[in-house]
């Protein structure tokens, strides 16, 4: 691995610092133009490049091509009745083609645009073209990510700058998404219309976080978070949804990209497979245990992962694309050679987790009169297997905890679009069958006795194997039109979401969930937005699978989840590379799971490797979140792109005793700002700058502590003294560098992706052992014996966890 590594960085410095081969290279932009409201194909549509003499129109089938000189690039197209759609920041390599599919949307005034009225400096319409969520979206290209400084290819991690979004713990290592004070399962992800419930490797059974996101983006043509305003057809959404759009493979020749890391390898091919079929594939897979090992850590993680999208058109209006996503992990732990205290504590503290889990469907589109129709079937499967032991001693006395899961979802969704008389109307049902088994089995807490040796209160602990089967269906409709010659966009929808397990499952109305959003252009380049709605979520698995002492699942009267949204905003947009927006929200939590055996809010769990919702859950909880988001946003048009962001979140939940709290993931204060410059001969620069609030956190219960540490290998929180402390305040500084060589039918990108440039020490929770020896090699106690097993003459001591470590990532993306 040494001399692997010594090669690697001796090659990757050789070839930054070489001059490239050839002069001017050329590559390809090719892809469809379509209707946004209809999806119907669209022929003559002009494609053109701002500031240049390259142009071409699409063909009967949608379909347009143009050959440019490598480089970045704004891509403009127009047609007569629709609005002119800008798509900035475009890359053209001599490696693979681009491709690039095109949306426009119908203008009601029916106005003829022509080449020569363009002015794409000063946009000719800032008015909402987002027909469902006018507000609290963001939308993201693959280039946008691939360039985001510290996010290194991972989408979820990219995200983590955008406005409103928060941090799971102090060092901002996890995959969690915090949306506006929401927990992380608050979150859906939809790929190409069907849901994809485990988004990371190594993800919390329960919640959606993770350490490393699966997702490859070589695939994704656009990602559009929305915050609020929900379109219905989506379920189980509080926070956000995350609607992720894949492109086809390229369907002219074969050519694929392979990329080598410090951390990982990932090969992604795709072309024609036949006729009218094209295909995408990757795989990838990680050696990020070898070079844990190397530098002497103890965790070993190791994963691997594979994506795929196959497309096939029958004609002109019927496309099926069958789509697969699948991961494998092994989260294992060696002693290392340096042993320390903190990294004895990772040893006893954390469980040996193996998952493994994939998602694999079939979209039929078809095209009918002024719209189209989806039919979306897959089935998704997430198994887990945890194994925790006392002191890292695998015999099954000292396990003290096992968890073997699985979670089985088939799906059925079909809805229907037509864009009737100004209107853009949206129907539909789904349908899913939903198979959960689990054995469980926790030890929570010793037998405690008082100073006289009786017994308080005895062993703690959950044991149950459970298989449930139960059947959620849901039915929606959305609707969506302009006003007052186009100034004011009007988006209404509704869903109403049922199950066959829990109590009030089969209620068609008490999760009817109704949605109204309003955007209203007040002048050329000013929009103010307003959105309200009602939404539910389906509770979790884990906890409706839960068995109590006498078989009983006691979990079924468990409510769905209920968040009220209510958000205003206003948006000003000089020209269609720069954008400002404001928005202040409030959301209104009830019916929020709350645990039964500490009495704290489920808000606050999530973020730890495992799984959470096996036990006593009530749903009596509420909780408030509220505050404001500034964000600017201004596309690289030039040589120079940047955003700034800044938000004001407030985060608080009830537990038992019904009063509101700090949540785990009150930051209050948000700050991120990113920028990147293009350098002469294909040199780029960018760096990301984020700064977040001190994360609330609870402090110990250290008598329970020192009396279970031994069995679970970290303390006992003190819940009644929930989230009373803060961390400092977190902020990382990442720069990247790119540089990349073109040849006639290739490319060759090196990058050095630095996080934490600045070195700060950033803080996350505290944790418990005792304390040991110089040598690390036993716990020192308070009369000279072996420590007892109720540690009562054990040494408490606070481990303070900071660390301020400068992050490097080296690769190298080879595209052909």
């Amino acid at each position: 691995m040494k001399h692997l590594l010594r090669n690697f960085l001796f090659l990757s410095i050789t070839l930054l610092l070489a001059p490239p081969i050839f002069g001017q290279t050329t590559g390809k932009i090719i892809g469809v133009i379509a209707d946004e409201n209809t999806e119907k194909k669209l022929e003559n549509a002009q494609v053109f490049i701002e500031n240049t003499k390259y142009t071409t129109h699409s063909d009967s089938l949608g379909r347009y091509s143009l050959s440019l000189p490598i480089g970045e690039y704004t891509v403009v197209a127009i047609l007569d009745g629709y609005r002119q759609a800008i798509h900035h920041q475009v890359r053209v390599s001599s490696g693979n083609d681009r491709m690039l599919s095109i949306y426009l949307s119908p203008q009601e005034s029916l106005k003829e645009v022509s080449l020569d009225e363009v002015i794409i400096g000063q946009s000719q319409d800032v008015r909402a073209t987002d027909m469902i969520t006018p507000l609290s979206v963001q939308k993201l290209t693959s280039q946008e990510i691939r360039s985001n400084p510290g996010g290194n290819f991972d989408v979820s991690k990219v995200v983590q700058s955008l406005p409103g979004v928060g941090l799971s713990n102090g060092l901002g290592e996890r995959n969690d998404i915090i949306i506006r004070g929401g927990a992380p399962n608050e979150n859906v992800y939809y790929l190409d219309g069907i849901e994809i419930p485990v988004l990371n490797h190594f993800q919390t059974q329960g919640s959606s976080g993770g350490a490393q996101g699966i997702l490859n983006l070589a695939f994704i043509d656009e990602l559009k978070l929305s915050s609020s305003a929900f379109d219905a057809r989506y379920n189980d959404a509080l926070s956000s949804t995350f609607v992720i759009r894949q492109r086809e493979g390229n369907p002219s020749r074969l050519n694929g990209n392979l990329r080598v890391s410090m951390t990982e390898s990932a090969l992604t091919l795709e072309g024609p497979l036949a006729a009218n079929t094209t295909f995408l594939a990757s795989a990838r897979k990680s050696y990020t245990g070898a070079l844990f090992k190397m530098i002497d850590l103890p965790i070993r993680p190791k994963y691997s992962d594979f994506q795929y999208k196959v497309t096939h058109r029958f004609n002109a209006k019927t496309t099926l694309s069958a789509i697969g996503i699948g991961a494998v992990d092994n989260f294992n732990f060696a002693e290392p050679k340096n042993a320390t205290p903190e990294n004895q504590y990772i040893l006893r503290s954390n469980p040996y987790i193996k998952q493994w889990t994939y998602t694999a469907g079939f979209i039929l589109n078809r095209e009918i009169a002024n719209g189209y129709m989806n039919f979306a079937l897959s089935r998704n499967v997430f198994h887990t297997d945890i194994d925790k032991f006392e002191d890292q001693q695998k015999v099954e006395e000292k396990r003290t905890m096992q968890v073997a899961s699985s979670e089985i979802e088939n799906k059925f969704r079909f809805d229907i679009s037509q864009f009737i008389g100004g209107w853009r109307l949206t129907g539909g049902v789904s349908l899913q069958q939903v198979s959960y088994s689990g054995y469980v089995f926790n030890r929570i807490r010793n037998a405690i006795y008082d100073k006289e040796g009786n017994l308080e209160s005895p062993e703690q602990h959950i044991q149950f194997d459970s298989k449930i089967s139960f059947w959620k269906y849901g039915i929606f409709a959305q609707g969506a039109k302009r006003f007052f010659d186009d100034k004011l966009l009007v988006s209404g929808g509704v869903r109403t979401d049922m199950n066959t397990f829990t109590n009030s499952g089969r209620d068609i109305t008490k999760q009817l969930s109704p949605r109204l959003s309003l955007s209203y252009s007040v002048a050329p380049r000013w929009n103010i937005n307003a959105s309200a709605g009602l939404y539910y979520k389906t509770p979790i698995y884990t906890a409706l699978g839960y068995k109590d002492s006498l078989g009983s699942f006691i979990n079924q009267d468990m409510e769905y989840t209920q968040a009220k949204h209510g958000v205003l905003g206003a948006e000003f947009i000089p020209k269609s590379s720069l954008r400002f927006t404001f928005e202040g929200f409030y959301k209104k939590y009830d019916h929020y799971p709350i645990s039964g055996r500490t009495g704290v809010s489920m808000a606050n769990q999530g973020t730890q490797y495992g799984s959470v919702g096996s036990e006593r859950i009530h749903t009596n909880g509420q909780g408030e979140a509220y505050g404001v988001e500034l964000f600017t946003q201004m596309k690289m048009t030039k040589n120079l792109f940047y955003t700034l962001s800044y938000s004001y979140v407030v985060s608080k939940f009830s537990g038992a005793d019904g009063k509101l709290v700090a949540s785990s993931w009150d930051n209050r204060h948000l700050l991120s700002g990113m920028a990147g410059y293009r350098l002469p001969r294909n040199w780029e620069i960018g760096g990301k700058f984020r700064f977040a609030g001190g994360n609330p956190y609870t402090p110990f219960d250290m008598a329970a502590s020192q009396q279970n540490y031994l069995l679970l290998g970290q303390g006992i929180a003190d819940v009644e003294a929930l989230n009373t402390l803060r961390l400092d305040n977190y902020s990382q500084l990442d720069i990247r560098v790119d540089k990349t060589f073109h040849y006639k039918k290739s490319s060759v990108n090196f990058y050095l992706d630095l996080q934490n440039v600045l070195m700060h020490k950033n803080e996350s929770n505290p944790s418990f052992t005792f304390e040991r020896n110089q040598d690390n090699t036993d716990f020192i106690t308070t009369d000279g014996q072996p420590i007892q097993q109720d540690g009562s003459n054990g040494i408490p001591v606070l481990l303070k966890n900071k660390t301020g470590r400068p992050i490097p990532s080296l690769g190298v993306i080879v595209e052909f």
